[in-house]
């Protein structure tokens, strides 16, 4: 083998480990997810409607605070890492996790402070809801643990290697659902008065328990590998000795410079929900609503809804996460053609995944909804239905964010995260207040979201990168061969029901079968070498069963 072919295949082995890397971190935010959404419904009956209300309000408060002091962490840290490690500087990259850790510690530690002596006036003024002080401050604590695991999270992700995060992920949930049910159900037995109030209050206090234990758990599994390979690490990086140290306050500048457009991005981006909430609410009530039945239908779009959808949404965020390292170090060496087929690879990922989502999303909306939430009134149903695609569409403004974050672009995020959030905003008042939409303006303003931030993405990627989306390998053939299997899922489904009355038994037997159609309609449509195929979640098992199939060619 010539030099050449053995740095091509290098690199070859190099992007397909990337794309492993990327489908683990995908599968563990779905079962992540899937956890939340199960665990949730045996949580809200503890809790009541009341108690439910206090854990709101003390877990938007949290969200937020989480975004500001570790959200942007494991992106931030896991580009600079990686940027250094493609240069081969190892001491600068340790030198960056040193000073991120140490940027994590302070600026946790100041918010989870604030967080917990500030709960009374936090839950009393800005919440309105005086009883969510205890909630508030059993959750203030986890708030420097997530920061300084995100850290960890992202030191390793730099590194090419995605699988401690995804344990950690899935070990977070498993702790933080077990711990919530059995904390919510023992304070409201041990500490509560039988009163509505008070059984509310403890409830809600006990469940936000579990997700410090969660946090702490993870910590915990994060600090373990970190131990096992600490050895190996030093030792790499006292090998290093051809490359200036950079100093610790230029480390400094940079994080801040990286994290803080990041935050302001994702700020953006989450404060978009909780003004389209404020907006809903303000403005039936003023053209005369009941407030009641305006409560009901937000349920069904922001709980509901949004609750499921968010779960294949999930692989559309893991998408960037992966991608961002691999991108960031192809970048800093010059290698553009290589960086935008690390963008094909990450986008083809993303939407094979995706499409079926949607489709099979759309076409089982109603027994998926009814078998989560048997109380809902069908119109989150609905709302699945029409807004399903929006599962593609947020695919491709989170790996455009993604890229223009890994290639030192991160102001553009912002701007055009500023820019949908505007429109989302004239859009939401003006259908609301000139419309009996409902809760379906708000399906419309962020589906304008999204298109908004793909289009000013996808404008400044061909600037930058002089990239062209894979529109007929990464879209269209997905799309496609999702419309045999949204078929077949709701022959299936639907007509099992007329004989079995069952939304559980409907959907266990239509899933599978619907994913067996789509992967051979799949194989059928785009013809996918055995390179494209190892790149796919199981790649080697789709492999074998293409190589039976007489119209497969291996190019």
């Amino acid at each position: 083998m010539s030099e050449t072919e053995a740095q091509t295949t290098k690199k070859r082995t190099k992007k397909d480990d990337y794309i492993v890397q990327g489908s683990i971190l995908a599968a563990a935010a779905v079962l992540t997810k899937i956890i939340g959404v199960v665990y949730r419904i045996p949580l809200t009956n503890i809790l009541g409607d009341e108690g439910n209300g206090f854990y709101g309000y003390a877990y938007q408060v949290y969200a937020i605070a989480l975004m500001i002091s570790s959200f942007s962490l494991p992106t931030a840290v896991s580009k600079l890492v990686s940027i250094r490690l493609a240069k081969r500087q190892r001491r600068n990259a340790f030198r960056v996790f040193i000073c991120s850790l140490a940027f994590a510690i302070g600026v946790g530690l100041f918010i989870s402070l604030t967080i917990f002596l500030g709960a009374g006036l936090i839950s009393t003024h800005l919440m309105k809801s005086p009883l969510s002080v205890y909630a508030l401050r059993v959750l203030a604590p986890g708030l420097l643990i997530v920061a300084v695991m995100a850290v960890i999270r992202g030191y390793f992700q730099g590194m090419g290697t995605m699988l401690p995060t995804a344990i950690s992920q899935i070990i977070e949930q498993v702790f933080n659902a077990a711990v919530s049910l059995l904390a919510a159900w023992g304070f409201i037995n041990a500490f509560s008065d039988g009163t509505e109030n008070s059984i509310a209050k403890w409830g809600a206090a006990g469940s936000t328990v579990g997700t410090g234990a969660g946090v702490v758990t993870a910590l915990a599994f994060m600090l373990l590998v970190y131990g096992v390979n600490r050895r190996k690490i030093l030792h790499r990086v006292e090998r290093d000795h051809r490359h200036q140290e950079e100093s610790y306050k230029e480390i400094f500048r940079v994080i801040i410079l990286v994290v803080s457009p990041i935050i302001l991005s994702a700020f953006v981006y989450n404060v978009n929900a909780y003004i389209n909430g404020y907006l809903f609410s303000d403005i039936l009530g003023r053209r005369g609503g009941d407030a009641a039945q305006i409560g009901i239908l937000y349920a069904e779009y922001a709980t509901y809804f949004m609750t499921i959808i968010n779960i294949p949404l999930t692989l559309s965020s893991t998408a960037p996460t992966s991608m961002i390292p691999e991108v960031s170090a192809l970048y800093a060496t010059g290698d553009i053609e290589a960086t935008r087929e690390c963008i094909d690879q990450t986008v083809q990922l993303s939407m094979v995944v995706s499409a079926p989502c949607a489709m099979g999303l759309a076409v089982l909306a109603q027994p998926i909804v009814f078998l989560l939430y048997g109380n809902s009134t069908g119109l989150a149903a609905n709302l699945l239905i029409l807004g399903s695609f929006s599962i593609l569409l947020n695919g491709m403004s989170n790996i455009s964010n993604g890229v223009l974050q890994a290639i030192g672009q991160q102001r553009i995020p912002v701007i055009t995260a500023a820019i949908a959030l505007i429109v989302d905003i004239v859009v939401v008042v003006v259908l609301l207040f000139t419309t009996n939409l409902g809760v379906y303006a708000l399906l419309i303003a962020m589906v304008i979201y999204s298109v908004v931030v793909c289009v000013l993405n996808d404008r400044a990627m061909k600037k930058y990168l002089q990239y062209k989306n894979p529109w007929k390998e990464g879209y269209l053939y997905p799309v496609l061969a999702s419309v045999p299997m949204g078929i077949v899922a709701g022959c299936i489904c639907y007509g099992l029901n007329i004989f079995v009355k069952s939304n559980f038994i409907c959907l266990i037997v239509s899933i599978p079968v619907a994913a067996v159609v789509y992967l051979f309609a799949y194989l059928i449509i785009s013809k996918p070498s055995e390179s494209q195929l190892r790149r796919i979640p199981g790649g080697s098992y789709l492999i074998r069963i293409a190589e039976k199939l007489p119209f497969w060619q291996n190019n």
